[in-house]
């Protein structure tokens, strides 16, 4: 397979996306309102990693475009909780792609402790062989729940995801901990907001 050509298409949605979004942020600020992204990342899965994931999930290469959606992935990275509901509204209603699914790990979190929420979209790009619909996931979260999840994702890595037991129940007491964090922070929102506002102004 000539994964070069592959990727390409899932390359271009990941820069797309990651202007569009970082579009949004923009605006807010000259409006000098809260904006309710704090920072964007986007990557395409390496090659290792879609190889690994088809062989677990019984996925042939042929059907990858179909079957594996976050080879194409943006994180939209938040401040507050509520903050991530903002920019779901904001996604749902935009006209330049469409949704497929939508999976709520914040009200509905993973046994691991997991929290964030997920939109798989079906996003149209121009290519030299016409529009693709490319399939691209959007997970959107808080800072607390980013580091909790960055943790997690090189703990799997190094023990194959068999994680041993005490620092799975370690994690599962960090993650509590980040949503504590998440809310207590929640509770002071506007004084944050304040703060935040006068100190851009000087």
């Amino acid at each position: 397979m000539n994964w070069g050509a592959k990727l390409a298409p899932y390359a271009q949605v990941v820069e797309e996306l990651k202007i569009k979004l970082k579009g949004i942020r923009k605006q807010f600020e000259y409006e000098s309102r809260h904006s309710p992204i704090e920072f964007i990342t986007g990557r395409v899965k390496p090659i290792p990693s879609i190889l690994e994931k088809a062989e677990a999930r019984g996925i042939s290469l042929e059907n990858i475009d179909r079957d594996m959606q976050d080879i194409a992935g943006v994180r939209v990275v938040c401040q507050f909780v509520d903050d991530i509901y903002t920019v779901v509204k904001m996604i749902r209603s935009r006209q330049d792609f469409n949704i497929i699914e939508e999976k709520d790990y914040i009200s509905e979190k993973k046994e691991s402790g997991y929290r964030s929420y997920h939109i798989i979209i079906d996003y149209p790009v121009e290519t030299i062989d016409g529009m693709k619909k490319i399939i691209a996931e959007i997970q959107i979260r808080t800072l607390a729940m980013n580091f909790w999840a960055t943790n997690e994702h090189s703990l799997n890595y190094k023990y194959k995801g068999r994680i041993p037991t005490e620092i799975k129940e370690r994690l599962q007491r960090a993650a509590e901990a980040a949503f504590k964090l998440d809310e207590e922070m929640s509770a002071i929102k506007h004084e944050v907001q304040e703060a935040q506002r006068i100190f851009h102004r000087k």
